[in-house]
């Protein structure tokens, strides 16, 4: 498959495999330029709702631009074979490097090194999603890229909706569809289907703070139920029980962006940010330069 050509870009490497899709670097074989495309695998392909979810991803991004979402050119709604493409951005997912991490040392020295521009970065990206009217959805560390650099792009918006404003005829509406995410990182709202705005994507990417600095999220279970649940009704622990060299700054934001009540958040990711420009996660790190 790696010398076949689709819309005049030919397939190079296979860059990440999922469920339903697949993402290859590409050339484009007019300007020899490199870009990523991503498309449905053959069997999903067949289906309309992986090829409308496709599709709805494309859209999204296409709409988004900040350097540090994923940069969406091109989106060929072939009935057949839909696909479309984006910036090359050869990086493993900050789930990928934590993973390595366990294996390999200099891995998990380099996520501590680069922790706190990674979550700057992402919270900005975040941020203007929100501020583009825009809920993520499905925030968590698979769906952050991290280059060696540090540089950080945010992907995948196939869940995306937009900001709604609680009403009775979204409820109604709601209730009748089912419920999206993953369920590690999932605000107790998102699980209750209930219209969303950006404080969800807060839990979602405390959830993805959490893990990232203690290699666990905030709640384990034997079931995907007593998951959900303990999402809406159990107060994680302090991040520090698993790392005592996370600081008390750092793990009250992490605790105050993981309420059961979105009320009880941060408003939106400018605060979030605030918070972060003025402490340190690790009690053995430096303190923080001042910014001019």
């Amino acid at each position: 498959m790696a010398e076949e050509v689709i819309g005049g870009y030919r397939l190079l490497n296979l860059m990440m495999s999922g469920q339903s899709s697949q993402v290859w670097e590409v050339v484009e074989v007019s300007s020899h330029r490199h870009f990523a495309m991503k498309l449905l695998l053959p069997e999903k392909a067949r289906e309309a709702e992986h090829r409308r979810l496709l599709m709805h991803e494309a859209a999204v991004g296409k709409k988004l631009a900040h350097p540090n979402v994923i940069k969406i050119m091109h989106v060929i709604a072939d009935s057949k074979n839909p696909y479309f493409v984006m910036e090359f951005f050869p990086a493993g997912s900050l789930k990928f490097r934590m993973n390595q991490a366990l294996r390999v040392p200099k891995q998990g020295e380099f996520i501590r090194e680069h922790a706190m521009s990674i979550f700057r970065q992402a919270a900005t990206a975040l941020a203007y999603m929100n501020a583009s009217g825009w809920v993520h959805r499905d925030v968590k560390p698979d769906n952050i890229l991290v280059n060696s650099a540090g540089d950080v792009r945010i992907i995948d918006f196939a869940l995306a909706v937009r900001i709604q404003k609680p009403s009775f005829f979204t409820n109604w509406f709601r209730r009748k569809s089912l419920t999206s995410g993953t369920r590690s990182y999932m605000s107790p709202e998102q699980i209750r289907n209930q219209p969303l705005d950006g404080r969800a994507d807060i839990y979602s990417f405390a959830a993805s703070m959490y893990e990232v600095t203690t290699n666990r999220p905030p709640f384990r279970a034997g079931s995907n139920q007593e998951l959900l649940t303990k999402h809406v009704a159990e107060k994680p622990a302090s991040p520090q029980v698993h790392n005592p060299d996370l600081t008390d700054e750092f793990c009250d934001l992490v605790l105050m962006m993981l309420a059961k009540k979105r009320e009880q958040r941060p408003p939106d990711f400018h605060q979030v940010l605030m918070k972060l420009r003025t402490m340190k996660i690790y009690k053995s790190d430096p303190a923080p330069k001042a910014e001019v």
